[in-house]
């Protein structure tokens, strides 16, 4: 994770929690008040965002001992991120001064319990499907703004990463579709553009999403790379990849839609290459950690 493409995003996140000034820390403490604290787990989990939980702090910390003020945080982390914790178990140490570790304390636990927890519902999803050879991938629904960081998470849960945004894959969708009059006319659109275009990403592969068998009849058909079932029941997710591997078994299948921990072994053993599931990064539980002071 380049930190550096990080910064201006953990200052605005810093100024838009502390703007002028902190004012009750300013009010209750001592500038010169040194502590230490302590980021414990209160839950089962994987940690993930240590690195910038440490940015957030030494950030407000006036970038670390010797900083304009004499103001200075030093942050130990105490286990690695894609590490799995108990309750109780101490993640990272702060200490220095007391100003900003407190003024810094929201900011850190926001990244770092958001980060942890699409870790750790990541991390749920590839266990489920661990017999299986699938699989789990994340998608672009990601909170705007942070969605390097949150696929950074879904690594650190064992997950994989799909297409990072529109510039680096082709998926033709069901919008694309619509507009061009069929996913024949839409894939050989895209494969015609391929041809001719120059400066592309190397190794790009066209993918195309389909909702019904007819469909998938239709794609297997094409010179795609990746077909997309989605939102198909079982039953229809079976079917479908017979047809799939019946015509080209060299072509990767994928199912989005109505995915969850409940149903992906299933859909696993249906015989599919890629689960991807947006409830990953859309909507995690964040994971409980909390900062104490010693």
């Amino acid at each position: 994770m380049n930190l550096l493409e990080l910064e201006p995003l953990i200052e605005r996140a810093i100024s838009e929690d502390i703007g002028k000034g902190d004012l009750t820390t300013t009010l209750c403490l001592s500038q010169k008040l040194i502590i230490e604290a302590q980021i414990i787990a209160q839950e089962e989990g994987i940690i993930a965002g240590l690195e910038v939980a440490e940015l957030v702090f030494k950030k407000v910390g006036e970038g670390g001992k010797g900083g304009e003020g004499d103001e200075w945080v030093e942050f130990e982390e105490k286990v690695n991120d894609g590490t799995r914790v108990k309750k109780d178990d101490v993640v990272a140490s702060i200490s220095g001064d007391a100003r900003s570790i407190l003024s810094a304390e929201r900011v850190a636990l926001n990244f770092l319990q958001r980060l942890s927890g699409i870790a750790s519902i990541t991390a749920k999803f590839v266990e489920a499907v661990k017999p299986y050879p699938a699989k789990i991938y994340d998608t672009r629904k990601t909170t705007p703004g942070l969605r390097l960081l949150e696929k950074y998470a879904v690594k650190m849960g064992g997950g994989t990463n799909h297409r990072f945004g529109l510039y680096d894959g082709i998926l033709i969708k069901d919008n694309h579709i619509k507009v061009t009059g069929g996913i024949t006319q839409a894939v050989r659109q895209v494969q015609e553009g391929l041809s001719a275009g120059e400066n592309m990403p190397p190794g790009l592969k066209v993918e195309v999403e389909t909702t019904d068998l007819d469909e998938v009849n239709e794609a297997v058909n094409l010179n795609v790379d990746i077909i997309m079932l989605d939102n198909m029941s079982l039953e229809m997710i079976k079917e479908a990849v017979k047809i799939i591997r019946a015509g080209k078994k060299s072509i990767l299948i994928e199912i989005s839609g109505g995915v969850n921990l409940e149903n992906v072994p299933q859909l696993a053993a249906a015989g599919v290459d890629i689960i991807s599931i947006g409830a990953l990064t859309h909507s995690p539980n964040a994971l409980d950690l909390s900062l104490e002071i010693k």
